[in-house]
């Protein structure tokens, strides 16, 4: 399925160049002149080379379809993650830097979707959003204005977040997994 290149999102699976590339990272730019630009940060899924490509709004780029398969991720094993099919209840072992960033976000019994190309893993979705606890937070600086203002906080896994002052240590968050942003609190 083509696709425009400014509608490229992170997690899509692109045919670039002869290779399967999986999108890391986008960035939308509308310079003073010409037109603009999606500039996209790519993982070749087959061999791990990355590059960075500008596509215009004019430019097409086939979006591939895999096949996706229901899992759930059991452990890790050193840089190796273990998930187990969810009808056959086989277990397939998968490097870690399959996920990249979002490695961190994996929590044991998760549900996720594997892609598969030629019956090949080549990816791994993890849910968009996930609760999280915030282990610590900085305090509020006084005069900050609360609409404009975010301040840092730790999740329990390690991941740095900017939040609204108002939220403190060992509240529950809504965190969006790839992009690594505050959502909302959790209800």
């Amino acid at each position: 399925m083509k696709i425009s290149g400014v509608d490229i999102r992170p997690g899509n699976i692109l045919e670039y160049e002869g290779g399967i590339w999986k999108v890391a990272k986008i960035q939308h730019t509308q310079p003073g002149k010409g037109g603009a630009y999606m500039q996209v940060e790519m993982k070749n899924l087959q061999d791990g080379r990355k590059t960075n490509v500008r596509f215009r709004s004019a430019d097409t780029i086939e979006r591939v379809r895999l096949d996706t398969k229901d899992f759930q991720y059991l452990y890790a094993d050193g840089d190796m993650l273990v998930f187990m099919d969810k009808d056959t209840y086989d277990q397939i072992t998968l490097p870690a830097d399959l996920l990249g960033d979002a490695a961190a976000f994996l929590e044991d019994g998760m549900e996720v979707l594997l892609e598969l190309w030629d019956e090949k893993p080549i990816s791994v979705q993890l849910p968009e959003q996930v609760e999280a606890t915030i282990v610590e937070a900085d305090a509020v600086v006084k005069g900050q204005t609360a609409s404009s203002s975010y301040k840092p906080a730790i999740l329990e896994n390690g991941v740095r977040v900017m939040v609204p002052p108002h939220i403190e240590s060992g509240t529950r968050i809504v965190v969006d997994v790839y992009e690594r942003t505050y959502v909302g609190k959790a209800s």
